[in-house]
């Protein structure tokens, strides 16, 4: 449990042999909204070309690196250090979270196992990574999205470090959860939308479409009605489509 007025702790675990060291300014900042990272690991052998680059960041960040050579060909000891290490820290009982960098699906029933014992999992790897793996974390953030920005004040620039889907594809599943939460008026919450986007798609994220917030990215598709009154938070609600026959009468 959580110590009142403390941020949830959590143990980072980065497979170097499927993630960059590009991403690390941008995935501690990351972690950082989420919570504490009391433990940063990394796992791969830093002989190889690689994990090499990683050698140049870890210092910088307090990652601990744990060396795992290749001594036969074909065996991963990295991925299985990193769940034994998992298991160890998850029985401690000291950790609130788990952060685990990777695009290897491989690590799918790691995830499944901390999640079963009541404790999320934050998953990072790129949109490559196999849909068992990311939803099997309770949020799946894409590393694409933590490189450069490319993103100014809501809106899209330049060239971007991955693919953007158009604000259109956001419509349906935004729709789908405005559906199921209960309202008399059709009006609810944005933060309660977001919360409930991310218990069901745990890859959503407004900056897949060229948005850091989920509110400039619903202003953008112009299929919902928003209502900002001072003083309460914002609500939205689908638009109604007025037919060509209604207008003409």
């Amino acid at each position: 449990m959580t110590v009142e007025g403390r941020s949830p702790r959590l143990a980072v675990l980065i497979d170097a042999d499927n993630a960059s060291a590009k991403i690390v300014d941008g995935l501690f900042e990351e972690i950082a909204k989420i919570g504490e990272a009391s433990v940063r690991r990394i796992y791969g052998d830093f002989v190889s070309a690689r994990s090499k680059s990683w050698i140049e960041v870890l210092a910088r960040h307090a990652i601990i690196p744990q060396q795992q050579f290749a001594y036969t060909t074909g065996k991963n000891a990295s991925d299985i250090t990193l769940v034994i290490d998992a298991m160890d820290l998850l029985h401690s009982g000291r950790f609130d979270g788990f952060c685990l960098v990777s695009s290897d699906s491989d690590f799918t029933r790691l995830a499944a196992r901390i999640r079963e014992q009541g404790v999320d999992v934050f998953g990072f790897g790129e949109q490559k990574t196999p849909e068992s793996f990311r939803q099997a974390c309770r949020r799946f953030i894409y590393t694409e999205n933590l490189l450069t920005p490319t993103i100014s004040n809501g809106n899209e620039t330049g060239s971007t470090p991955n693919a953007l889907q158009p604000p259109s594809a956001a419509i349906p599943i935004i729709k789908k959860v405005i559906g199921q939460m209960e309202s008399e008026d059709g009006w609810v919450q944005l933060g309660a939308v977001g919360t409930q986007l991310a218990n069901l798609a745990s890859d959503f994220d407004p900056r897949n479409y060229g948005f850091r917030k989920l509110s400039d990215l619903v202003r953008k598709t112009n299929a919902f009605d928003i209502e900002q009154v001072e003083g309460k938070p914002l609500r939205i609600r689908i638009r109604k489509v007025i037919s060509k026959a209604k207008k003409k009468t």
